[in-house]
């Protein structure tokens, strides 16, 4: 029989010893942070922080982001303690296939689990974003009477986390922002993979963080559940700043491997798990997944005090809805995904030439005000980038009403932190800059499209075409990159016809993220682009015959000179089909029978144009056919002249294509 004012104790070994079971079972994994880090999750989940256990996407329950996500043992078990549905048979899977526990925290996999995390640092930023959400959205919402929005973000951070430049990118802009509800535990055990953290990370964290502009607080002994709870009290009580709590622990606490760094990585091993049983009491040494009933019927009582958390608030909800029937009807808009059927006056024909990412911000700005929860920004180039949102205010500390986001240049924390605001739930983020320095944010990019997230991504400056820059700035090799991630859109527009198309795609998806990439310089407006760009390609100009001789394909800017090399091709009685592929993405998703009406297999002359590298044109041209393409980097010279340079010309793409025709 356990006595009451042990519970805690045992109960935190519980979580300490269903980590090193799981680890031990899948001999994989890393036991040393549940074994350092248990006391202040149980102290943080059991007494401080609102959620239910029996509805995990309550939407007032406070977010609990492991950015230490190799830790993801010790969050598997608080979700199967605390009553998530993470069954005992669930843990003993752990990192298995098909498994509800993989190696880590996948979000949409196991209920309880607010975003995937591994990456070290990318929770940090994705709990910045979620902070923002909170704050954004209690701004909207919020009447004296009713704070209907009202929660924080905690996050639970290691060493790793904070040698990862992203953190320091991420927390400097939540200090700017003054995000008060936003709650980072700082797990320093100084220890990372190689030993001893003085090796490589001697400086002092918690004045880096203190000038970010954070509350900083320290626990001596990452034991003590009174300390601890006295510190995120506090954390809680300051809501003019971010907090950061330095927990001291050791790393594999209670084992033989007790602060050495071969506790991190690799399991304890099965002497030693039962070492650590006998030290730290456990009621069993020889058996394994193994808790007291009256640990669970411990977590049992605390799950049903949680659940009134809920209860409560749903009576306040219902009473704010009957007294605010326009703050409902506004609230169910931003619950609800885009109606399509308001999308149609997007798509509108033009006869002027311009840049598609001038395309791109009107559309934008039409767009602000069908969709009340489009929110998002730029790193510093929202006005290159043209994605700023007109007459709509700044999201800042004095105003987090606003839609308009300055991320600074933060580009991988403004990913992240976009992942973060629609992971929160009631927002469609967008993030913004140029196509080159996407390669800064591509690992949030790929998490977005991981975690099925239809974030959207604005990437101007897209080729040769940004000119007097060089090559440091023209985006050569990143078109192929992207396009090589699963479950990403990526959409290259011809002109304004094929931009609203690339926006109708982005706002509408609901389970994919969306790159629109977007010229510099001017493009003229194709005679027959249209709504079929929705297909990813289509027939954009025609040929004269039904057995014509050759297809040129193009995508964004050089869509116009595959036109204009049509007609000199005609000129000598070659003729052409010229085929749009603004989404190569959306144009396989088609009907085989689509595919082979737009590149039929039999016309086997093939030219891909593009102002970027080959790889990936194979698919698309074949054995027979050839590319206009970029082979090396750019140089530094205007965009005619560039163009020119590299051979992206009417009359290149024509001879390109009649040689193929010679074979």
């Amino acid at each position: 029989m356990i006595k009451n004012d042990n519970l805690d104790k045992v109960s935190v070994n519980a979580i300490r010893v269903l980590g090193a079971d799981m680890v031990q079972a899948a001999n994989s994994g890393h036991p040393g942070i549940v074994l350092g880090a248990a006391s202040m999750a149980y102290e943080l989940w059991a007494r401080h922080m609102r959620h239910n256990p029996k509805n995990a996407k309550w939407v007032d329950r406070d977010r609990f982001i492991l950015s230490a996500g190799h830790g993801s043992a010790l969050l598997y078990g608080l979700l199967h303690l605390f009553g998530y549905g993470l069954s005992m048979d669930d843990l003993k899977q752990f990192r298995q296939l098909g498994s509800k526990t993989p190696g880590h925290p996948e979000y949409g996999v196991t209920a309880g689990v607010d975003a995937t995390t591994g990456p070290l640092g990318a929770g940090i930023g994705m709990a910045v974003g979620m902070a923002m959400g909170e704050a954004h959205l209690a701004a909207i919402f919020n009447k004296p009477d009713y704070k209907i929005i009202n929660h924080y973000t905690y996050v639970l951070a290691g060493d790793g986390c904070m040698m990862e430049g992203i953190s320091s990118e991420a927390l400097s802009l939540a200090g700017t922002l003054g995000l008060g509800k936003l709650i980072v535990l700082y797990d320093s055990n100084n220890i990372s993979i190689e030993g001893n953290t003085d090796i490589t990370f001697s400086e002092d964290v918690g004045k880096r963080v203190e000038a970010f502009g954070f509350q900083v607080l320290t626990v001596e002994d990452g034991n003590d559940l009174e300390a601890i709870g006295k510190a995120i009290e506090e954390a809680k009580a300051d809501l003019t700043k971010p907090s950061f709590i330095i927990i001291k622990t050791v790393i594999g606490y209670g084992s033989p491997k007790a602060g050495s760094e071969s506790s991190h990585g690799e399991p304890l091993g099965v002497d030693n798990v039962k070492a650590l049983k006998q030290n730290i009491g456990w009621h069993s040494v020889d058996t394994t997944f193994d808790v007291p009933d009256e640990v669970y019927a411990h977590f049992e009582e605390i799950g049903k005090r949680l659940s009134m958390l809920e209860y409560d608030w749903e009576k306040m909800f219902a009473d704010y809805c009957a007294e605010y029937p326009e703050m409902k009807e506004l609230w169910d808009k931003y619950q609800a995904p885009v109606d399509s059927a308001l999308l149609d006056d997007i798509f509108n024909k033009s006869e002027k030439a311009e840049a598609t990412r001038a395309s791109s911000g009107k559309i934008l700005n039409q767009l602000k005000d069908i969709i009340p929860n489009l929110i998002g920004g730029s790193a510093d180039l929202g006005g290159s980038n043209k994605s700023i949102m007109n007459g709509v205010p700044y999201f800042s500390k004095d105003d987090y009403s606003g839609r308009n986001i300055h991320f600074g240049v933060r580009e991988i924390a403004m990913a992240a932190i976009v992942n973060g605001l629609y992971l929160h739930g009631g927002l469609r983020p967008y993030a913004a800059t140029f196509f080159v320095f996407s390669d800064y944010l591509k690992p949030m990019l790929r998490l977005s499209a991981l975690m099925k997230l239809p974030v959207i991504y604005i990437f101007t400056h897209d080729s040769i075409g940004v000119g007097e820059d060089g090559p440091t700035h023209e985006p050569i090799e990143q078109l192929a990159l992207f396009r090589s991630i699963p479950n990403v859109r990526v959409f290259r527009p011809a002109d304004a016809m094929e931009t609203a198309a690339a926006w109708y795609t982005a706002v509408t998806s609901t389970d994919r993220p969306t790159a629109l990439v977007l010229t510099r310089q001017n493009v003229p407006q194709l005679a027959n682009s249209s709504k079929e760009a929705l297909k990813g390609g289509y027939i954009v100009s025609e040929a004269k015959k039904a057995d014509f001789d050759g297809i040129l394909i193009a995508t964004g800017s050089e869509v116009s000179l595959a036109i204009e090399a049509q007609e000199e091709l005609s000129k000598e009685g070659i003729d052409v089909r010229v085929v749009s592929l603004p989404c190569t993405e959306l144009f396989e998703e088609q009907s085989e029978e689509y595919r082979e009406k737009i590149l039929p297999k039999k016309v086997r002359a093939r030219v891909a144009v593009e102002a970027a590298a080959n790889y990936g044109w194979g698919s698309y041209v074949g054995l027979d056919g050839a590319t206009v393409t970029m082979s090396g980097f750019g140089k530094s010279a205007p965009a005619s002249v560039l163009f020119k340079h590299f051979g992206f010309t009417k009359e290149n793409i024509a001879q390109t294509m009649k040689k193929l025709l010679a074979k």
